[in-house]
């Protein structure tokens, strides 16, 4: 990648701060977040820590987690790495009300639906199972219960589809 040549790809599940973080993960969601390894893929530093299943994705779907993640590793040069561990870890609170880390994977997120719009069509990104899904991230065990406001998630998606749509 030539805006980022230190990123590299990492198998989540050979890293032992890997395993570590989802057995803290685990204990701090009270098991609800348990497929920290075999589902999600982390950035931390310029490396992406992917889950087994990276190799059964499509190019489509590598697409579109990598502009995601690219997302965060643009932040990291904006905030370093000590920045934007205190806006992910700290603020508000680590569960419950962590506006830091809603804020990076808003942005992040957002990436995420003008990437499916580009590859699948503007009609994937309307999706309401896609959208679903993201007020699932924010306010479930996933990401540490991160925002409690389903209405305030859902108001954000409406907005990017909304510049979405005016963009064509």
């Amino acid at each position: 990648m030539h805006e980022f040549p230190e990123f590299r790809i990492v198998a989540k599940a050979d890293r032992g701060l890997q395993r570590l973080i989802d057995v803290a993960l685990k204990l701090v969601t009270l098991g609800g977040q348990h497929e920290y390894l075999t589902r999600y893929h982390t950035v931390l530093g310029y490396t992406l820590y992917v889950p087994a299943s990276w190799n059964d994705d499509t190019d489509a779907q590598r697409f579109v987690l990598l502009r995601h993640e690219r997302v965060h590793l643009r932040q990291r040069r904006r905030y370093g790495m000590l920045g934007m561990a205190v806006l992910y870890l700290l603020p508000i609170v680590p569960l419950g009300l962590a506006l830091g880390r809603a804020r990076l994977e808003w942005e992040a997120y957002a990436e995420t639906l003008r990437a499916t719009a580009e590859i699948h069509g503007l009609a994937a990104a309307r999706d309401p199972d896609m959208h679903e899904y993201l007020v699932r991230q924010f306010t479930s065990s996933a990401y540490g219960w991160m925002w409690p406001f389903p209405s305030t998630i859902r108001r954000w998606i409406r907005n990017v589809i909304d510049e979405l749509e005016a963009a064509r």
